[in-house]
């Protein structure tokens, strides 16, 4: 009932379709109806020429041969418009079951889409690919193969029954003690399918995101070793899913089979009942052949329900699958009326921010920020003091628990997001780049923005030289995740998509992180072209970039620990800012200090600058760095 609570509404869209398929079911019905009726003519017209004293005449006429012709005919002429009917109910049962998975998988996915970075993070890619791709298609194939006939054969068996019980009462008894015999089965065996059913989907999704985590780990993998272990892990998950698998497939087996022997017992008691009626003169022969052959038809419908159980249960395990990943509640929403946000300039204000983190415990308290539009601010602070927290409610992928994030004096709760981050830019540690081209890859920092637009931003961001040395220039397909290119290279193209989209506001988190020195330079160069003139928050820790910014915020403990400029702070010797630095200071001096060991022509006096010195050229300390 969830499943087809879930699915019901899409399949309204298509009444049309879904009325001209039962139309066309209820004409297969018609014709199933009718067509053991000329057998049972035919063989009472046989018997009566061969002198077989009849209860009644077949029609009474001489023309034995003609009859059985006449017949004949009707019974080619009945199978054919059953066969018509059957193929036009399965096209529009088909079309209807692929345009609802259709429209039920996008609305899965933009559900998805929509939730926020809480669920993601503790999600698994592999499993929610698998109810998105694999447990839709499973959902779409058995209501196809299995659900809609089921519909077709409840309704042969319901409109036979009330056939039989005309022709006769007594015989009709027995179709419905197997019938009754069936419905008890089921109800032992199929919940015990569907549940094992369950566990089997379930333990697929886990080897897909399993699966999904190894490859997207597979350097890591390759270079620690790690291929055995991770092999006998899958094995291990394979193993039990495999275990649920065949105890389910066993189960719909033993229901198939107890149906089989019902309908044999059925089938072996009208045979003998009704022969029996023949010889006492109160049924003919034909009579007999029509009630086995009406018995035949009724029973299949109960044949197809054992056989398409497994199947419905396994769609059943799926659909409840979608519907938990429905259920998933979507916590960052547009309001219903939504204020149209002006030319924005980027003066931020975050106002009596009050939050947790995961675990519940206080992340930030009453926390007040303000920064003027066109001013660069950096974040720094200890791992886990909310500096990524804090940029996200500025993006709303996620809200504190109280307070307010302000835009140019826009509550963030009170615009559309679409609206919202289109006035901002995003430049991660790890330049997210799609498989498709690179100037495409670019596009999406705007869509309407012009291939002139693109070179330009291209050329501001230090990636046009490179991009034109590639085969196929800007047409170039990237391979998954941008791997083909270097991780400078990567960066490049991600500052030329957020410089397209020409927002007010950057947000930068650790975007220098991991290049090597000479990449670092050109990166940097291109962040700078990137945040000119424009409202910048950098969480980074790195030297060359802080001396470059207008102010430097220390977050710990949930609050602003400090607030100035990135000289004053680091003149400061009291300071967070210039105590981290002086530590950095002295990570390098060791690492220096190693190099010139085993190095003679470096001089064994040379030092770097103190704290309050260590305001160079970006040029300069990246030398220094390598």
């Amino acid at each position: 009932m969830r499943t087809l609570k879930m699915v019901l509404p899409f399949v309204k869209r298509h009444k049309l379709l879904v009325g001209l398929g039962f139309l066309a079911l209820m004409g297969d019905v018609l014709f199933r109806i009718l067509e053991p009726w000329p057998v049972k003519h035919a063989v009472d017209t046989v018997s009566d020429a061969l002198g077989a004293e009849l209860a009644s005449s077949a029609d009474g006429s001489d023309n034995v041969a003609g009859v059985i012709v006449f017949w004949s005919i009707a019974l080619a002429l009945i199978v054919g418009g059953r066969a018509l009917c059957n193929y036009a109910s399965t096209i529009a049962f088909a079309k209807t079951g692929v345009k609802v998975a259709a429209q039920l998988r996008t609305k899965v996915f933009e559900h998805i889409q929509s939730l926020s970075l809480r669920y993601h993070s503790k999600a698994s890619i592999g499993d929610t690919s698998q109810r998105l791709v694999g447990d839709m298609g499973r959902l779409q194939e058995v209501a196809v193969t299995a659900g809609l006939p089921l519909m077709g054969n409840l309704l042969t068996l319901v409109t036979l029954f009330i056939v039989v019980i005309v022709l006769n009462p007594v015989l009709s008894l027995i179709v419905m003690a197997t019938a009754v015999g069936y419905l008890l089965a089921s109800r032992v065996l199929t919940p015990q399918i569907t549940s094992a059913s369950r566990a089997t989907r379930k333990g697929e999704g886990q080897l897909v995101g399993d699966a999904a985590e190894a490859l997207a780990a597979i350097r890591v993998v390759q270079a620690y070793g790690l291929e055995g272990t991770v092999a006998s892990g899958f094995a291990a998950g394979n193993k039990k899913a495999l275990k649920a698998g065949i105890r389910a497939r066993r189960l719909a087996a033993r229901l198939e089979r107890s149906t089989d022997l019902f309908v044999g017992i059925a089938t072996a008691v009208v045979l003998g009942f009704g022969g029996w009626q023949v010889l006492a003169g109160t049924m003919t022969p034909g009579d007999m052949v029509l009630f086995l052959m009406y018995l035949k038809i009724a029973m299949k419908p109960l044949r197809d329900m054992a056989k398409y159980t497994g199947r419905i249960a396994r769609a059943t395990a799926s659909g409840e699958r979608i519907a938990d990943l429905l259920d998933e509640p979507v916590e960052i929403r547009d309001p219903k009326d939504p204020m149209p946000m002006q030319q924005v300039r980027g003066e931020l204000n975050f106002w009596n921010i009050s939050a947790t983190d995961g675990r519940g415990a206080p992340l930030f308290e009453n926390l007040n920020l303000h920064i003027p539009a066109g001013q660069r601010v950096g974040l720094l602070g200890p791992s886990g003091a909310g500096k990524s927290t804090l940029t996200g409610y500025l993006l709303r992928l996620a809200d504190p628990d109280s307070g307010a994030v302000l835009v140019d004096g826009y509550s963030a709760k009170n615009v559309s997001r679409a609206e919202l981050r289109g006035n901002i830019a995003m430049l991660l540690q790890e330049s997210v780049l799609f498989s498709t081209t690179i100037a495409e890859n670019i596009r999406y920092g705007r869509q309407s923005a012009t291939d002139e637009e693109v070179i330009n931003a291209a050329q501001r961001a230090g990636a046009h030289d490179f991009i034109m040395r590639l085969p196929e220039g800007y047409d170039t397909v990237l391979g998954n995740r941008g791997d083909t290119l270097s991780g400078g290279q990567r960066q490049r193209i991600a500052i030329a998509r957020a410089l397209v989209r020409d927002a007010p506001i950057v947000l930068l988190d650790e975007p220098t992180s991991g290049l090597d020195p000479a990449s670092r330079a050109t990166v940097e160069e291109s962040i700078r072209e990137l945040t000119r003139d424009r409202t910048t928050v950098a969480i980074t820790h790195d030297l060359s970039m802080i001396q470059g910014l207008d102010r430097v915020l220390w977050l710990e403990d949930g609050c602003i620990a400090e607030d100035g400029s990135p000289q004053n702070l680091l003149q400061d010797p009291e300071s967070k800012l210039a105590q981290w630095a002086a530590s950095q200071r002295q990570s390098m001096d060791t690492a220096v200090g190693d190099k010139n060991t085993d190095d003679d022509a470096v001089d064994p006096q040379g030092s770097l600058p103190s704290a309050h010195d260590v305001l160079i050229p970006a040029r300069d300390l990246n030398e220094v760095r390598s």
